[in-house]
C-alpha cells in the first residue's frame, strides 16, 4: 500500500511506496500533485471541509443561486421540451389545484418537490417515464389504484406516467389532498 505524504500542508502530495515496488511517475521525478485539502484534519476543521465540499458540489452542478424553486421548475419543464415537460407541467398544475398552499422546492440536485407540513411528493423525470413519488404513500388509501411503482416499500409509493397516458385528474387530486391531510395530522398532533 502506498503511503501518502505532504510536502506542504494543503498544497501538494508525493506518493511513496515503502517497499519500493511502485513509485508513481510524479514521485520518481520529484513532481508534486496539487491537492485541495489534507485527508486528516483536526475536528475543528471538519466543518470547514464539509462547507468547502458543499460549495464545490454546488459549483459543479451548475448552481441556480438566486433563483426561486418555482423558476427552476419552470426551467426544467422548458428544458425537457417534450412529452415529459408537458406531463410534469400538468402534474404541477394538478398539485396546485389540489392544494393551493403547496410549497414548491428544488432538492437533490434538480428534483422538483412539493411540500405542505412535510414532503408530499416529488416529480422526477427519466428517459421513458415521469415519476411522481409520494414520500408517505404507503400510509395513503388509493381506491383508484393510481400507485403503480415502488409498491414493495414500507413508506413510499410512486406513480409512473408514460408517454401518451391520460391522468385520472380527480383521483390524483384526491390522493394529493390525502397526503396533505396525513402530513397535517402528523405535524399538529
Amino acid at each position: 500500500m502506498a503511503k501518502v505524504t505532504y510536502d506542504k500542508p494543503l498544497t501538494a502530495l508525493l506518493v511513496i511506496d515503502p517497499y519500493n515496488d511502485f513509485i508513481s511517475e510524479e514521485a520518481r521525478y520529484g513532481t508534486v500533485i496539487p491537492i485541495c485539502r489534507s485527508p486528516v484534519m483536526p475536528n475543528g476543521s471538519r466543518k470547514k471541509q464539509k462547507e468547502r465540499k458543499e460549495r464545490n458540489i454546488m459549483r459543479k452542478s451548475g448552481s441556480q443561486k438566486g433563483k426561486s424553486p418555482s423558476r427552476m421548475i419552470d426551467e426544467r419543464i422548458k428544458e425537457l421540451g417534450d412529452w415529459r415537460g408537458k406531463m410534469l407541467s400538468q402534474l404541477r398544475t394538478l398539485i396546485k389545484q389540489a392544494d393551493p398552499e403547496v410549497v414548491e422546492e428544488w432538492k437533490w440536485r434538480g428534483v422538483p418537490v412539493w411540500s405542505h407540513d412535510g414532503l408530499i411528493c416529488t416529480g422526477e423525470t427519466y428517459k421513458n417515464v415521469v415519476k411522481m413519488t409520494f414520500s408517505k404513500g404507503a400510509a395513503l388509501e388509493d381506491p383508484s389504484g393510481l400507485f403503480n411503482s415502488s409498491l414493495d416499500g414500507n413508506t413510499r409509493r410512486a406513480i409512473d406516467f408514460h408517454e401518451g397516458e391520460r391522468i385520472d385528474e380527480e383521483a390524483l387530486k384526491a390522493l394529493i389532498r390525502a397526503a396533505v391531510t396525513l402530513n397535517a395530522s402528523r405535524a399538529h398532533g
